[in-house]
């Protein structure tokens, strides 16, 4: 046998086609060839069944910043989140990854510095995300261990603020109009709404603990384009309106500093801050994300070598 001719499946791949050195009957010769010819697919066949798809999965917490929880990525007042997802490899250091994602985010005046302790507002909200990212991986995870990494892209998401009264009962916000929104009093105050589009970034620590399981540490912050995530914003609006156009029970959760040992019993004057419209509302993810391989290789990271095929007669 004369192994001669070597062809170049990839840089990583190569298959030995072996030469007879005496004549070959037809049929014998036949079968060689489709020996050959099937080494050569198995050989091909990394290329295509390579872990390019990854199945990811996160658990951790989510918060808030806002009006009722000023902290930036604070485990203060943080609730548990998690999410599934997937993960195309475009390169070694390039990946497309969508997901959808569930949180709690909550915050209470209680907990907060005196200057805004007498509101004793509250509220806590599911947030409901799907995001499309693009992924960045700083290091080649085939050449290394661990990579810095980072992520941008788009998310759409659904929040629906609520807080609970005195007896226990949970009290949706919005309907409330509690700074005005949708009152015919003031018609610049629009309502909002609890379906938007946010703009998710962040990074993490990759680690991969074998060919097809990868382990990170992330955060990832959403940037909104709403301030009523807490459904506190502005200012407070005139109390007999409120009453007139949503009921006492409008005017009971948007002041609730009556409610206090020591809390003033007198409803705030129209036009007394409320909360603070300049910066606008975040909320973020931060945990453990695991990524399992679907397929059975790393991205062009198997390297392996065909020997040359025995002959059989």
């Amino acid at each position: 046998m004369d192994c001669r001719y070597v062809i170049g499946v990839n840089e990583l791949t190569f298959v030995e086609i072996c030469i007879a050195e005496k004549p070959i009957h037809y049929q014998t010769h036949k079968k060689d060839f489709m020996k050959k010819l099937l080494i050569l697919g198995i050989s091909v066949l990394p290329l295509f069944s390579s872990a390019q798809l990854h199945l990811n999965l996160f658990g951790g917490l989510a918060n808030y910043q806002g009006d009722l929880q000023e902290k930036p990525l604070t485990f203060q007042q943080a609730n548990g989140a998690f999410g599934v997802g997937l993960t195309y490899d475009l390169s070694n250091h390039f990946g497309v990854r969508t997901g959808l994602m569930y949180g709690k985010v909550a915050a209470d005046d209680k907990r907060n510095k005196n200057n805004v302790y007498n509101r004793n507002l509250n509220f806590e909200s599911g947030i409901f995300e799907g995001n499309l990212m693009l992924e960045y991986n700083l290091f080649d995870l085939d050449e290394k261990r661990f990579t810095p990494y980072a992520f941008a892209g788009a998310a759409i998401y659904k929040f629906n603020p609520f807080t609970h009264d005195t007896l226990g009962n949970k009290i949706y916000l919005r309907p409330l109009s509690t700074e005005g929104q949708g009152l015919a009093a003031y018609p610049d105050k629009k309502p909002y709404k609890l379906t938007q589009f946010a703009i998710p970034f962040g990074g993490g620590i990759k680690i991969r603990l074998s060919d097809n399981v990868i382990i990170a540490y992330e955060i990832g912050l959403r940037k909104l384009n709403t301030d009523y995530l807490d459904d506190v914003s502005t200012s407070y609006v005139d109390e007999t309106l409120l009453l007139a156009e949503r009921g006492p029970r409008a005017v009971e959760i948007s002041y609730r500093g009556d409610e206090l040992k020591n809390g003033d019993p007198n409803y705030p004057l129209a036009g007394t801050l409320r909360g603070g419209e300049k910066q606008k509302d975040w909320y973020y993810f931060q945990g453990i994300h695991l990524s399992i391989g679907l397929n059975t290789g790393r991205l062009l990271g198997n390297k392996s070598s065909v020997d040359c095929p025995r002959r059989v007669l």
